[in-house]
C-alpha cells in the first residue's frame, strides 16, 4: 500500500469497531504496553483530517488541590483563528516576574503579603502591576483580602504552555 494509506485504513477500521461497540478504548491510566504515543494514536482515531491538537493533564498541587483538564481544537479552527487576538494572554506570560508569581501561587502563596516577601517579585507597586496584568489576561483570579488563585480551568493549560516552550 501507499505510504500513509495503510495507517489511514487502520484508523478507519478502529473507528468502525468503536461505532459497532467493539474495542473499548484503554483507560488513560493504563496505556497499551510499549505505546508511548497512546494519546496521539487515539487522537488520530477520533480526529478528522486535517487533524487536531489536544492537551490534557491531571495535576496535584503542593496545596492539595487537584485539577483535571482536557482541551482539543481542530487544525482548521487553530489555523483559521486570528492569532493576534491571543497576544494579550501570551504577553501576560512573557515576563519572568509574572511567571514566578504564577509559580509561587500554584505552590501555595496566595496573598499579596505572602507574595511580597519574595525578594525577586519587586516592590509592592511592581507586584500589583504584574498581578493586575495576570488578572486582566485571565491567568489569575483576584479573591477577597488581596488573595489570588490560578483559576482551575487555567491550571493545566498554563502547564501545557510551559511544557510546550521547554527545549
Amino acid at each position: 500500500m501507499e505510504d500513509g494509506l495503510e495507517e489511514r485504513l487502520a484508523r478507519l477500521e478502529r473507528r468502525v469497531d468503536r461505532l459497532d461497540g467493539g474495542d473499548e478504548p484503554s483507560p488513560a491510566s493504563e496505556p497499551p504496553a510499549g505505546d508511548v504515543f497512546w494519546a496521539l494514536n487515539e487522537l488520530k482515531v477520533r480526529a478528522a483530517e486535517p487533524g487536531a491538537v489536544l492537551f490534557t493533564g491531571t495535576v496535584d498541587l503542593p496545596t492539595g488541590e487537584h485539577y483535571e483538564w482536557q482541551e482539543g481544537r481542530t487544525a482548521d479552527d487553530l489555523l483559521g483563528t486570528d492569532w493576534g487576538e491571543l497576544a494579550p494572554a501570551l504577553s501576560a506570560l512573557s515576563h519572568p516576574v509574572r511567571l514566578l508569581l504564577l509559580q509561587e501561587i500554584l505552590r501555595g502563596a496566595r496573598t499579596t503579603a505572602e507574595l511580597g516577601k519574595h525578594e525577586r517579585l519587586g516592590t509592592t507597586g511592581q507586584l500589583y502591576h504584574h498581578l493586575r496584568a495576570l488578572v486582566t489576561a485571565g491567568w489569575l483570579r483576584a479573591g477577597a483580602r488581596g488573595s489570588y488563585a490560578v483559576p482551575g480551568e487555567r491550571v493545566v493549560p498554563l502547564l501545557a504552555v510551559l511544557a510546550a516552550v521547554r527545549r
